[in-house]
């Protein structure tokens, strides 16, 4: 192992260690069961907890840069969301809320899920928040404002705009409007993959304004901002590939079409799910908005993650944006588009496939390949790694150095980055990535970069069809 650069000399690890020892010499005003703590779940009620330790966050929520990212874990434990999204002088101004300590009582494994303490001296994730967060002060970048994104923005919205129109009103042959139905999905997937992405990540500028509105990008395409960060805010990035509680992998014990590990049954036809994945991918952006966003709106629960209280601008966010793609595509084009309406359904169905395979693909290159681990949770509902390893092992990064598909992805080729700085904007992971993948290298860590999105694609279908046709998953395949 190369030799290590003493990184707290820059100072930035004070905070962290004065605040622990503070908090932990003071006598607590109280304890709180998780039960307790859940009661305050509102925006007007939001407490959280952070490391063990319980805060009232109530009078900063209007404050709050990230604008609602703050209270989508209100009640619950936000630990791993709290610090990743944030620079570590912000543990400080944390401790200004803080009310008492959470008394763990049993059954709370079933609720609070929790890794082995990285942010210490010597551990991998303080040492790449200390680096990554030099390197934005050294260059004197805002993480969260770069130029290019607000290019991309009207770029990728005038493109949904123009192919929208001419794939159901522009006087042409269905073979031309098959054309624009295809890149009508492309920029379709785009908003998926870049503006609302970023934005509901809080990633985007510092206006909270500003950054709503591009998080509601997501409604007006039919899905439900809302959902979203609860299903990949809160669960996926808090858990990434955690078996039976990461909503996004969806990996349940009950039978399901897509075999990934060896908590499910395996099914004869899961030999071929190398093959009919393919095209049941292609479902996902109708089924994320009309199956997945009503299925949890009934159950209250997206998998593990138990769904947050709706505010009533979020209630109006959820139906409009049904309302709102019945409007663009099915009310519109067929009274006054100029295809029939077989023709019309057809086009429909061609730009929601071509959107649901491009963002299928792009998530599932990065999590579900065989170079990345699963994770199983050991009693208590702990995991024995620290949760900034646990990004580095469970994403893999694709085609690094690429502007294309930096942009193209939505900076999801640095998957790595992403995940343990999800709050940057993606135009900036091409810069911290080799920052991180030097702190990786002196911890002794493996890094996955696949050389192209093709040979990442490849790997994704290959694990599947490896899985698919063993009836059992090997043990290797998790840790934990």
């Amino acid at each position: 192992m190369a030799p290590r650069e003493n990184l707290n000399s820059a100072g930035d690890a004070d905070p962290v260690n004065r605040v622990g020892a503070a908090a932990n010499d003071r006598t607590p005003t109280r304890k709180y069961t998780f039960n307790e703590v859940e009661k305050h779940s509102t925006p007007d009620d939001c407490w959280l907890i952070v490391h063990g330790k319980v805060y009232d966050v109530t009078a900063f929520v209007p404050r709050h840069p990230g604008g609602n990212m703050i209270w989508v874990k209100a009640g619950g434990d936000c630990t791993q969301l709290f610090d990743s999204y944030h620079p570590l002088r912000t543990r400080a101004t944390l401790e200004k809320y803080y009310v008492g300590e959470l008394q763990r009582t049993s059954g709370d494994e079933d609720k609070i899920l929790t890794y082995e303490d990285d942010l210490k001296d010597g551990k991998f994730y303080l040492d790449c928040k200390l680096a990554v967060e030099r390197w934005f002060k050294d260059s004197k970048k805002d993480p969260r404002i770069h130029p290019e994104m607000y290019t991309k923005t009207c770029i990728i919205l005038l493109g949904v705009i123009i192919c929208y129109y001419c794939s159901f009103f522009l006087p042409a042959q269905l073979p031309v409007a098959f054309i624009f139905a295809v890149a009508h999905g492309v920029w379709k997937a785009e908003i998926g993959v870049s503006i609302q992405h970023d934005a509901n990540h809080g990633a985007y500028g510092k206006s909270r304004s500003f950054m709503h509105a591009m998080q509601l990008t997501l409604d007006i395409v039919g899905a439900s901002s809302f959902m979203w960060r609860q299903q990949h805010v809160v669960g996926h990035h808090a858990y990434t590939n955690v078996i039976q509680v990461d909503p996004d992998i969806r990996c349940a014990p009950e039978k399901d079409i897509r075999l990934i590990n060896e908590c499910q049954p395996h099914e004869s036809y899961h030999a071929f799910q190398h093959i009919y994945l393919v095209f049941a991918y292609g479902l996902l952006s109708l089924k994320s908005c009309f199956i997945d966003d009503f299925n949890a709106l009934a159950s209250g629960k997206i998998g593990w993650v138990k769904v947050a209280k709706f505010t009533k601008r979020e209630a109006v966010a959820f139906w409009g944006s049904k309302m709102l793609w019945a409007f663009y595509y099915l009310y519109l084009p067929i009274k006054y588009g100029i295809h029939s309406t077989g023709n019309t359904f057809l086009l429909i169905i061609v730009t929601e496939f071509i959107t649901g395979w491009l963002l299928a693909f792009m998530f599932q290159v990065a999590h579900v390949v065989g170079e990345v681990r699963f994770f199983n949770l050991t009693e208590g509902g702990r995991i024995k790694l620290g949760w900034g390893e646990s990004q580095l092992y469970s994403s893999a990064d694709f085609a690094h150095g690429s502007w294309f598909w930096t942009h193209f992805s939505g900076g999801l080729n640095y998957q790595v980055a992403h995940h343990l700085f999800p709050g940057v904007c993606h135009c900036y992971y091409p810069d911290i990535s080799p920052v991180i993948q030097k702190v990786a290298k002196e911890h002794g860590l493996d890094y996955c970069v696949y050389p192209s999105f093709w040979a990442a694609l490849v790997a994704h279908f290959r694990y599947l069809k490896f899985v698919g046709q063993k009836a059992a998953v090997p043990s290797l395949q998790t840790v934990g």
